[in-house]
This record gives structure tokens, C-alpha cells and sequence, in this order.
């Protein structure tokens, strides 16, 4: 099974957007944790459903960093940056947006916003969202030097 199913698969078993993308990665990798997924739980819905960044696309950012994330404060960022801004822009180009509300139409933060995503069923959007996510990351990794 591929990153993009096992992701979407880990989202509809009940994980959160960044939860879903940051643990199929880290698995991928050889990564255990006991912080997996807890480390991404804030970042779902938009950042604690802010109306922020798409938790797939942080989940997204949090995967890249277990990869090439510095290690001490002597070490570079720079090939991390590059590939967090390939994948920022890769769920742009797709998506149009990286920003949870914008890409649902709804504000996850009130009563009205939770209606809308339950009824509109918008949780197949996100399911969408943390699939692509996941296979950019996977892309990106699989890609850098």
C-alpha cells in the first residue's frame, strides 16, 4: 500500500489530518516514538481549528523535519527549508490554498463551521487533503539528496 492510502486509511480510523500524515511517514522511515502521534495533535484542524494551516500540510512540515530537521545548531537548515517550501507549494498548486478555512469554507472553531463540515461531509475533503500531503512529503524525502 502506498503513502497516500495508508495515510487516508490512518485518517478515516479516527487519527487527525497532521496525526494521519506525520505517523505514515515516520513508520515509513523506521521512526518509533511514544510522541508519535501526540507531537501533531495540536496542529489538526487548522492549528486547534484556528482557521490556520491545514494540519495535513503541518503534518506534512513535521514528517519533513524528522527527516532533515537539524540535529544541533551548527547544522544548516537550508535543505529543510527547501523542501518544506516544495511542499507548501506543491499543496498550493493543487489545492489553491495551504489555509484550513479556505480550503473547507468553514471556521472549525464555532458551532455553525462544525455544522457545515458535518453536513457538507467535508471530512472527504480532508481524508483528500492528508492523502496528497503525505505523498508530497513522501516525494520530497524520497527526492532530497
Amino acid at each position: 500500500m502506498n503513502s497516500y492510502q495508508k495515510s487516508k486509511d490512518a485518517f478515516d480510523s479516527g487519527l487527525c489530518c497532521a496525526e494521519s500524515v506525520l505517523i505514515v511517514i515516520a513508520e515509513e522511515e523506521g521512526i518509533q516514538s511514544d510522541i508519535l502521534p501526540r507531537i501533531a495533535t495540536g496542529f489538526c484542524g487548522g492549528i486547534s481549528r484556528t482557521c490556520n494551516m491545514c494540519g495535513a500540510v503541518t503534518g506534512g512540515i513535521l514528517a519533513i523535519n524528522l527527516v532533515y530537521g537539524r540535529e544541533s545548531a551548527n547544522d544548516s537548515a537550508e535543505e529543510n527549508y527547501r523542501a518544506v517550501q516544495k511542499l507548501i507549494s506543491n499543496f498550493e498548486e493543487e489545492f489553491g490554498s495551504v489555509n484550513c478555512q479556505e480550503l473547507l469554507g468553514c471556521n472549525l472553531g464555532t458551532d455553525e463551521g462544525q455544522q457545515i463540515f458535518h453536513d457538507k461531509q467535508l471530512r472527504l475533503n480532508c481524508s483528500e487533503y492528508v492523502g496528497k500531503a503525505t505523498e508530497f512529503a513522501r516525494k520530497i524525502i524520497d527526492s532530497t539528496p
